[in-house]
Protein backbone atom coordinates (compact mmCIF):
# COMPACT_ATOMS: atom_id res chain seq x y z
CA UNK A 1 0.00 0.00 0.00
CA UNK A 2 1.45 3.33 -1.12
CA UNK A 3 0.97 6.10 1.45
CA UNK A 4 0.75 9.82 0.75
CA UNK A 5 0.86 12.78 3.08
CA UNK A 6 -1.49 15.19 1.36
CA UNK A 7 -4.15 17.85 1.73
CA UNK A 8 -7.85 17.04 2.17
CA UNK A 9 -10.21 19.93 1.43
CA UNK A 10 -12.62 21.14 4.10
CA UNK A 11 -14.32 24.45 4.76
CA UNK A 12 -17.13 26.29 3.05
CA UNK A 13 -17.47 27.45 -0.53
CA UNK A 14 -14.82 30.09 -1.30
CA UNK A 15 -13.41 29.68 2.25
CA UNK A 16 -10.87 26.86 1.84
CA UNK A 17 -9.41 24.99 4.75
CA UNK A 18 -7.29 21.86 4.42
CA UNK A 19 -6.44 18.96 6.71
CA UNK A 20 -2.98 17.43 6.29
CA UNK A 21 -3.62 13.69 6.29
CA UNK A 22 -1.95 10.34 5.64
CA UNK A 23 -3.96 8.36 3.12
CA UNK A 24 -3.67 5.48 0.71
CA UNK A 25 -2.61 6.92 -2.64
CA UNK A 26 -5.62 5.28 -4.32
CA UNK A 27 -8.24 6.91 -2.08
CA UNK A 28 -9.97 10.12 -3.25
CA UNK A 29 -8.79 13.56 -2.12
CA UNK A 30 -11.55 14.10 0.45
CA UNK A 31 -12.18 10.42 1.08
CA UNK A 32 -10.98 7.92 3.63
CA UNK A 33 -7.68 8.66 5.38
CA UNK A 34 -5.56 6.91 7.99
CA UNK A 35 -4.60 9.77 10.30
CA UNK A 36 -4.87 13.55 10.47
CA UNK A 37 -1.44 15.18 10.92
CA UNK A 38 -2.28 18.87 10.92
CA UNK A 39 -4.07 21.66 9.10
CA UNK A 40 -3.48 24.40 6.54
CA UNK A 41 -5.53 27.59 6.37
CA UNK A 42 -4.67 29.56 3.21
CA UNK A 43 -6.98 32.41 4.26
CA UNK A 44 -4.51 33.51 6.97
CA UNK A 45 -1.49 35.71 6.15
CA UNK A 46 1.72 33.85 5.26
CA UNK A 47 3.51 34.86 8.49
CA UNK A 48 0.62 33.83 10.80
CA UNK A 49 1.57 30.98 13.14
CA UNK A 50 -1.73 29.10 12.66
CA UNK A 51 -1.53 29.03 8.85
CA UNK A 52 0.20 25.61 8.92
CA UNK A 53 -0.07 23.38 12.00
CA UNK A 54 1.69 20.02 12.15
CA UNK A 55 2.00 17.20 14.69
CA UNK A 56 5.78 16.80 14.31
CA UNK A 57 6.13 13.39 15.98
CA UNK A 58 3.47 11.77 13.81
CA UNK A 59 4.82 13.35 10.61
CA UNK A 60 8.29 11.94 11.27
CA UNK A 61 6.73 8.56 12.12
CA UNK A 62 4.85 8.37 8.80
CA UNK A 63 7.85 9.57 6.82
CA UNK A 64 9.89 6.78 8.44
CA UNK A 65 7.16 4.31 7.40
CA UNK A 66 7.68 5.33 3.76
CA UNK A 67 4.88 7.85 3.23
CA UNK A 68 5.56 10.29 0.39
CA UNK A 69 4.56 13.94 0.77
CA UNK A 70 2.87 15.75 -2.11
CA UNK A 71 4.54 18.88 -3.52
CA UNK A 72 2.62 21.39 -1.39
CA UNK A 73 2.98 19.35 1.81
CA UNK A 74 6.69 18.80 1.09
CA UNK A 75 7.11 22.60 1.10
CA UNK A 76 5.38 22.79 4.50
CA UNK A 77 7.58 20.02 5.89
CA UNK A 78 10.70 21.69 4.51
CA UNK A 79 9.84 25.01 6.14
CA UNK A 80 9.13 23.22 9.44
CA UNK A 81 12.48 21.41 9.25
CA UNK A 82 10.92 17.94 9.26
CA UNK A 83 12.18 17.01 5.79
CA UNK A 84 14.63 18.48 3.28
CA UNK A 85 13.24 21.41 1.32
CA UNK A 86 12.18 20.19 -2.14
CA UNK A 87 14.17 21.51 -5.08
CA UNK A 88 12.13 22.96 -7.91
CA UNK A 89 13.57 23.69 -11.31
CA UNK A 90 13.07 27.20 -12.61
CA UNK A 91 9.74 27.51 -14.37
CA UNK A 92 9.77 29.02 -17.86
CA UNK A 93 8.00 32.33 -18.23
CA UNK A 94 5.37 31.64 -20.88
CA UNK A 95 4.70 35.30 -21.63
CA UNK A 96 8.36 35.97 -22.48
CA UNK A 97 9.16 36.57 -26.17
CA UNK A 98 10.24 33.50 -28.10
CA UNK A 99 13.67 32.99 -29.69
CA UNK A 100 13.02 34.84 -33.00
CA UNK A 101 11.51 37.85 -31.24
CA UNK A 102 14.47 38.00 -28.84
CA UNK A 103 16.88 37.94 -31.81
CA UNK A 104 14.98 40.78 -33.52
CA UNK A 105 15.01 42.83 -30.31
CA UNK A 106 18.76 42.30 -29.96
CA UNK A 107 19.30 43.44 -33.58
CA UNK A 108 17.20 46.56 -32.99
CA UNK A 109 19.17 47.33 -29.83
CA UNK A 110 22.47 47.04 -31.77
CA UNK A 111 21.14 49.30 -34.55
CA UNK A 112 19.93 51.89 -32.05
CA UNK A 113 23.29 51.87 -30.20
CA UNK A 114 25.27 52.39 -33.41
Amino acid sequence: MSLKIRLARAGAKKRPFYHIVVADARSPRDGKFIERLGSYNPMLPAEHEDRVRLVNERVTHWLSQGAQATDRVAKFLGKAGLAPMPVYREQPIQAAPKKKAQERAAERAKAAAA
